[in-house]
């Protein structure tokens, strides 16, 4: 039997899964500390649902992207590129808000090494350059680096041997490499490494925390951490690649919507309280971004579902006069101030429930908003989110659309530009439910010289790697297969270069407890 747990803005969602069936569902409104919200919901679902042996509990969760837009308990990170002479008018950070790159120390070096986009090297790596900036983060104090050579996913022995050096020198340094986590494009991954690093103590802390909390409940299973492509990594792989986390909540959602729709190929509205997710399946998985990403202010590339975000959920502020409905919403206090629930506060669940959209709180606290009211915020939810499908889809033509997560009350059931729209049931858990239901995947992306290989090997090559990558984050390497595979010629680029991207899944490798 599986718990899954997933942490929205406004609630945190658990459900026992026993194998394909869903034994249980429990929901409790999500705690500042994020954790005990997380014990609060397991504990409840254990209540109403006494459980035998859990095998796994897998949880989604918000910490790290809280710890990235709060700028708390980061940890002080240096910047290390492997780039010169290359590179110096843009150097690291040079992208950053000024108030992150300060939260996690703001240093920057930059010394000789890394790599053409074939391989050759820009220069040799300048091994005492690299050993006087290890001595130097030591004097300022810093806990990680981040180190990231140009072109490393061509050739990471830069890289590595960088982290050699580092570690002879200060064992206790934390090295984060940017050809682990990052995709092609320099400053978009080497931001991606350093976000990665400075969330190093985080993650530990949480990994810990959540661990520790189970155990105190009673469960004694191998805990996992949803990935933002809809897969699962063990909880050393989570505190080496913690920014992998990050837009798992939309992820877990569009996964169990398909679990529980049957959608394979369509489009997910997830409602949740504070906001409105929206994106596109794609053989069962969310269709992932092909563009940068900005996460907290800083430019990206590593993996991320492709979503539109609306500031619109079952918690959102409405204001009559002047008339406006968010961005505002009393997200996890919707059960003290809505209207509908004793409160004094004006929210978009008062008005679903006023226009006989929903059964939640005491509808006779609602009865006498105007019905013109009512009326003119229903047309614009709707309408925002219809602007938001469109944006998603990829074509004219209709397509199926599920709605999921707790605030789909606000919604009906016409949507302009869905052939049908389903609401399965249990969709109000369905976060939790792509959790549970998750495979463990790895994913690598390689730029390959046909001229010195064929297109069979560069894929062979790029697919055992991304194979070792998934068995890495914990699947069984006896289930570990290719699901996806992307080429990408570089027209303009000499030696018919050919960018390979490829993602893999497998089953969790469980170690279970003796009994």
């Amino acid at each position: 039997m599986f718990i899954g747990v997933d942490v929205g803005g406004t609630n945190t969602d658990a459900v026992l899964m026993d194998g394909n069936q869903l034994a249980g569902a429990a929901k409790v409104p999500t705690t500042a500390d994020v954790t005990s919200g997380i014990v609060g919901a397991v504990t409840e679902l254990l209540g109403q649902n006494p459980a035998g042996q859990i095998d796994a509990v897998m949880v989604g969760t918000t910490h790290f992207t809280n710890a990235l837009l709060e700028r708390r308990e980061l940890s002080p990170t240096a910047v290390l590129r492997l780039c010169l002479p290359a590179t110096q008018l843009l150097p690291p950070l040079v992208d950053w808000p000024e108030e992150l790159r300060q939260a996690i120390g703001g240093q920057t070096y930059m010394v000789g090494g890394g790599n053409e986009f074939d391989g050759r090297e820009i220069s040799a790596l300048d091994r005492e350059g690299m050993r006087e900036a290890t001595r130097d983060m030591v004097r300022r104090g810093f806990r990680a680096v981040a180190v990231c050579g140009v072109f490393s996913p061509v050739d990471p022995r830069h890289e590595n041997e960088a982290a050699a050096i580092i570690q002879e020198e200060v064992p206790d340094l934390r090295v984060f490499l940017s050809h682990e986590n990052g995709r092609m494009g320099l400053l978009e991954r080497e931001n991606a490494a350093a976000l990665n690093a400075c969330l190093g103590d985080v993650a530990r802390r949480t990994v810990q925390g959540i661990s520790e909390a189970l155990k105190q409940l009673g469960i004694d299973a191998p805990l996992f951490m949803s990935q933002n492509d809809g897969t699962l990594m063990d909880t050393d792989f989570a505190a080496r690649f913690p920014v992998l986390t990050i837009s798992s909540g939309p992820t877990n959602s569009m996964r169990g919507a398909a679990w529980l729709s049957g959608i394979t190929d369509g489009i997910v509205v997830d409602v949740g309280g504070t906001s409105t997710d929206v994106g596109a399946l794609v053989k069962g998985f969310p269709r992932e971004s092909a563009v940068a990403v900005h996460l907290a202010g800083v430019r990206t590339n590593f993996r991320i579902p492709d979503v539109v975000s609306i500031a619109l959920g079952g918690g959102t502020l409405v204001t009559p006069e002047p008339w406006r409905i968010g961005p505002e919403s009393v997200g996890y206090r919707l059960t003290e101030e809505a209207l509908v629930f004793g409160g004094e506060t004006l929210t978009t669940t008062d008005l679903a429930v006023a226009g006989g959209r929903a059964e939640v709180g005491d509808r006779n606290l609602v009865n006498e908003l105007d019905r013109s009211l009512v009326e003119r915020a229903v047309a614009e939810i709707r309408d925002r989110v219809e602007t938001a499908v469109d944006r998603v889809k990829l074509s004219g033509e209709d397509v199926p659309v599920v709605l999921v997560g707790g605030g789909s009350i606000l919604l009906g059931n016409a949507i302009a530009g869905a052939s049908r729209v389903l609401r399965p049931e249990h969709a109000g858990v369905a976060n939790a439910i792509g959790a549970a239901i998750a495979q463990v995947g790895g994913q690598m992306e390689r730029v390959y010289s046909l001229e010195t290989g064929g297109r069979a090997e560069a894929i062979a090559d790029c697919s055992a790697g991304a194979a070792q990558r998934a068995v890495a984050a914990g699947a069984d390497p006896a289930t570990a297969e290719v699901v996806e595979v992307e080429e990408v010629p570089l027209t303009y680029v000499p030696s018919n270069a050919t960018l390979v991207r490829v993602r893999a899944v497998g089953n969790l490798a469980l170690k279970l407890p003796a009994t």
